[in-house]
């Protein structure tokens, strides 16, 4: 679909002729539509697909149609880091380059007082949009810096890693000061059970528009070793021994772990540094920009950074641990064989995520290789991915993500999608004959 057969506004397309895009991304062709008619939408894409467009250009274009109150903030954009919120705002001024009516802040921390200063000003003043990561939005919320009570959008970019850096209190928080006739709009890469929990909690019958996760790319060698749980320290022992690797990501589903870990490799003499949601904002824009100057050689890691991370060079891919989820694991590997280089993905199977592994190979459709252990750590165990009640911590089951839940969400499907409605002439879209009313739901 082109984005002219969309009912974006003229200065909308006018923008984005003068970027030179013309054909919308899957994820924009199933959420543009949906959000211009007022739809709640819950939209399942990775990193890279498009999706910072998809809620911001029909956003934009509705907040240019006017209708809604001059003295209010009208949208707010939940990021769960600076960078990421930069980013936002950047494409911000892009697609917004004719609207001269829409204004934009972006809120974050890691700044000087002179920066919040002018957050606060623009804030009161009733900016149209604010993109803002939860903790610096509730600093000013507290300080009574900011009415949320005439919002219109709400939307969460990246939801699963903001829940995974521990801002689902900070999240609802927000929420509760929003009015209940707004328009929710929710973007996340997977969707475990605590993403649908959320959805179900703040969206209103969503939309889902899911694009497919797409397969780990053809230049990564994927190799597994399968051992005892007591075995790995020696297995990343054995491959940092000779300190010759670098550009390494090491992750691991848990904050102890990566602290236990990133203290090994420093204990081997290994330049490290770590990442983890104990640490505040400002020591991860610390962490990551040590690993991206490469003033450290290795990022020891929780699934903060398995998407998002914006670094070319990385040549190999550590997991400690099986992701649990398949997608996890396509993400984290992802952060390797970038740009047309090559790299390398290692993962430690135990015997408690044997089952996981073997999930993982049937998503990926693929038989990753299986190395032979290091001398001197004895013989692991024999690989039986078919072991569902393989023992796990606490003596609980895995459960599979998404299983068993049900919603009353409405569902598109991007690759079943019907093109009866592609060709309509733009005046002819419904959105443009509600009522005034309707239109200035919350200038009241």
């Amino acid at each position: 679909m082109k984005f002219e057969e969309t009912y974006l506004n003229d200065n909308i397309l006018d923008a984005l002729y003068d970027m030179r895009f013309e054909e919308c991304t899957p994820i924009q062709e199933g959420c543009i539509p949906e959000i211009l008619d007022y739809h709640d939408v819950i939209g399942i894409a990775q990193t890279g697909t498009g999706k910072t467009a998809a809620y911001l250009l029909p956003v934009l274009s509705m907040l240019d149609d006017g209708g809604y109150p001059q003295d209010a903030i009208n949208c707010v954009i939940m990021s769960p880091t600076r960078e990421l919120a930069q980013q936002i705002d950047q494409a911000m001024q892009g697609f917004g380059y004719y609207l001269n009516g829409v204004s934009s802040v972006a809120v974050y921390g890691g700044n000087d007082g002179t920066r919040y200063d002018q957050e606060m000003k623009s804030l009161k003043m009733g900016a149209d949009v604010v993109i803002a990561t939860p903790g610096r939005l509730l600093s000013h919320i507290r300080m009574g810096n900011v009415d949320l009570s005439r919002v219109s959008f709400f939307i969460l970019d990246e939801a699963d890693r903001m829940l995974d850096m521990g801002f689902s209190d900070d999240i609802m928080q927000i929420v509760k000061l929003l009015p209940q006739n707004r328009q929710t709009i929710m973007f996340s890469a997977t969707m475990p059970d605590k993403i649908q929990a959320l959805a179900k909690s703040i969206l209103n019958d969503p939309v889902e528009v899911k694009i497919a996760v797409s397969k780990p790319a053809e230049k990564i060698h994927q190799m597994a070793y399968v051992c005892h749980e007591a075995q790995k320290i020696g297995i990343i022992r054995h491959l940092f021994k000779d300190n010759k690797l670098n550009r390494v990501i090491l992750f691991s589903g848990k904050k102890e772990k990566v602290k236990e870990i990133a203290r090994q490799l420093r204990q081997m003499g290994v330049n490290c540094c770590q990442m983890h949601s104990d640490l505040t904002q400002q020591e991860r824009d610390e962490v990551m920009f040590r690993f991206k100057s490469g003033q450290a050689n290795v990022l020891v890691a929780t699934d903060i950074v398995s998407r998002g991370i914006d670094i070319d060079d990385i040549e190999m891919v550590i997991n400690y641990d099986v992701p649990r989820d398949p997608e996890d694991y396509v993400h984290r590997i992802g952060r390797t064989a970038r740009a047309d280089r090559d790299g390398e993905a290692i993962t430690l199977v135990s015997e408690a995520d044997m089952y996981l592994f073997g999930r993982i190979e049937r998503f990926i459709e693929k038989t990753v290789e299986k190395v032979t252990l290091p001398e001197g750590l004895g013989e692991g165990p024999e690989y039986n991915p078919g072991q569902k009640d393989s023992p796990r911590r606490n003596g609980k089951r895995h459960k599979r993500n998404g299983k068993g839940h049900k919603t009353n969400k409405k569902t598109v499907n991007n690759e079943q999608k019907t093109t009866e409605n592609k060709g309509k002439a733009r005046k002819n879209h419904p959105r443009k004959k509600k009522t005034a009313d309707n239109k200035q739901k919350n200038a009241e």
